[in-house]
């Protein structure tokens, strides 16, 4: 029996939603009358067995994908050839390893919050619960309106979690969130619409087939549009980024961990997917893709990297980076290639560990320094146990060392492109985003530092997490995370290949490339950036002050952009759109 048709595996495509659904239900009724660790040990009990579920999904599916019809509603169902009435979940191995990646950065999460909400008999376990349902849904379904759905639900949970700590900074964050998503999800539906209006069926498979013969249709290219803003507002890429600086910096630290960790590039890999299934055999939106996701992933990468540069307070530094990051996303899937797809699975595994063990740190800090901002805790890092060695650490694989899950997904996205100047400039921009870390982690717990530059004038408001949580819990959490990312990862890499030619066919390389002269150069780099910001000191020379003057006025025009105002987002969505759809209108 194929895997395909094992009952018993696709029974279990349907329980890694209803799991987390159920234990949050049942924990919204009764948690008032519950103990706090017994709430606290039920979510992370779910995430873990939605870990493993997922996990178990993504190794049967090498052999094929895991189909599950709800309600027994398989395409035969309708007597009509090429009519689907039903709805299905399909684990893929890419789908489904991304599914278990986000519930363990869950499961790790909550451990990292122990304690931290004893006194909200069990809200923001039951939002995260929910959030972590959203997600498995959206990486698992095959139907083009059940995505929508799962990406509302998504967006409804990350709204009330970022709004949790109920200041004033984390209201207006949520409140800048909200519009430009919820705008998002207005083009995802309407999107959704043209399509369907088109192929008349909303199963992704049918309506690839469908979409294969309407290369040139005006109405096809118009739902891709839409489609493709709305996901990537949600996974912030350059110009609908505007948003997830001031999200991410709000919400606490371990809500932080998910929304960097998986939200917004598990967004991303929804775009990928669609493109993989619906939209490739469509010669002019395959073209589209390639021509505009290129130039905007580059775009994302340098402009989140200087922003990052930019920053003084942790959380709002490594938003940027995430911004950042996820412009190399961007040019995996631009790629359009097996190889890419292979990359962006590891380098989506690599960054999200990382990166949710760098807002763990964070959250540390927070909680027992009471502050996030890198010029206020110099030198008071001390006393914090492994935390210095798990910054550096952290920093240094986002420098581009040539070891970790990080780096071996750059080297297989790098294979996928052909070009060397491409893959420099990113190498140097994410590198940027290594040497800002650096930059902090060296203040803080080294006490070196030279005169402050352009991160002086960045906004960094005062904040603070709940102290009376053990120490070792924060810092075991991290460790775990950074353990992993550390991993030669040679069995991810042969998952990951195998995993997108099912998704993507296509001829795959035999190996990827070294990238031993781009690591080379992006160390070279950020030691030079690095030695300029700790040597630097006040300019007093005429030239000195004019180049000083340049620096403040370029990452003045930078900060000016994430100007806070949701009217200045908006219209930046709105620009992203109407360049999206004039490249499909010259492309077409």
């Amino acid at each position: 029996m194929s895997a395909a048709t094992s009952l018993p595996l696709a029974g279990l495509l349907p329980l890694v939603v209803l799991l987390p659904l159920g234990i949050a239900a049942a924990l919204l009724a009764v948690s008032h009358w519950l103990p706090a660790r017994f709430i606290e040990l039920s979510a992370l009990a779910t995430s873990l067995s939605v870990a493993a579920a997922c996990a178990r999904l993504a190794q049967a599916g090498l052999t094929g994908p895991i189909v599950q019809w709800m309600g027994g509603w398989a395409p035969a169902a309708s007597g009509r050839s090429g009519v689907v009435l039903g709805v299905s979940f399909a684990a893929d191995p890419t789908s489904a390893a991304l599914a278990a990646f986000a519930a363990l950065l869950f499961a790790l999460a909550f451990v990292f919050a122990w304690g931290e909400f004893d006194d909200t008999h069990g809200h923001f376990h039951v939002l995260m619960l929910l959030f972590l349902a959203a997600l498995a849904g959206f990486c698992l379904t095959q139907d083009l309106f059940n995505l929508f759905v799962w990406f509302e639900l998504m967006s409804v949970a990350a709204f009330a979690l970022t709004a949790y700590p109920l200041g004033k900074s984390s209201l207006e964050g949520a409140l800048n969130f909200t519009i430009t998503n919820a705008l998002g999800s207005f083009l995802m539906l309407a999107g959704i619409g043209l399509l369907y209006a088109r192929t008349g069926t909303l199963d992704m498979a049918t309506m690839g087939r469908m979409v294969m013969h309407l290369s040139g249709d005006p109405v096809v290219a118009a739902g891709f549009c839409m489609i493709a803003a709305a996901l990537l507002t949600k996974g912030a890429i350059v110009p609908f980024h505007l948003w997830l600086s001031d999200a991410h910096t709000v919400a606490p630290a371990a809500v932080s961990v998910t929304f960097s960790g998986a939200m917004v590039s598990v967004a991303l890999f929804g775009l990928a997917k669609l493109l993989a299934k619906v939209f490739l055999g469509n010669a002019q939106l395959a073209h589209l893709s390639q021509e505009f996701l290129a130039p905007l992933g580059i775009a994302t990468a340098i402009l989140g990297a200087l922003m990052t540069w930019a920053q003084r307070h942790l959380k709002r530094l490594l938003a940027f980076s995430t911004i950042s990051h996820m412009g190399v996303v961007v040019l995996a899937i631009a790629t359009l290639r097996p190889a890419g797809l292979a990359g962006l699975l590891v380098y989506i595994i690599g960054h999200g560990l990382v990166k949710g063990a760098l807002f763990m740190l964070a959250g540390m800090l927070l909680a027992l320094r009471a502050s996030g901002d890198e010029i206020i805790l110099y030198r008071r890092g001390r006393g914090l146990g492994m935390a210095a060695p798990a910054m550096l650490l952290a920093a240094l694989l986002f420098c581009n060392v040539p070891w970790g899950l990080l780096h071996r997904g750059e080297d297989l996205i790098a294979a996928a492109d052909a070009d060397a100047t491409t893959r420099l400039v990113l190498s140097l921009a994410t590198a940027l985003t290594g040497a800002a870390i650096l930059r902090a982690a060296l203040r803080i717990f080294f006490g070196c530092s030279g005169v402050p530059g352009v991160e002086r004038a960045a906004p960094s408001e005062p904040e603070h997490e709940k102290a009376q949580r053990p120490l070792w819990v924060m810092q075991l959490s991290c460790w775990i995370l950074l353990g992993l990312a550390v991993l030669p990862g040679g069995s991810l890499v042969a998952f990951a290949r195998a995993a997108a030619q099912q998704l993507l066919p296509g001829t795959l390389s035999a190996a990827a490339l070294s990238g031993e002269s781009s690591s080379i150069a992006a160390l070279l780099f950020v030691v030079a950036v690095l030695a300029a910001a700790l040597l630097r000191v006040r300019p007093v020379r005429p030239l000195m002050r004019a180049v000083a003057r340049g620096e403040g006025r370029l990452f003045g025009a930078l900060q000016g952009l994430h100007s806070g105002l949701v009217g200045d987002y908006v219209v930046w969505m709105l620009l992203g759109l109407a360049a999206l759809i004039v490249c499909a209108q010259l492309l077409g």
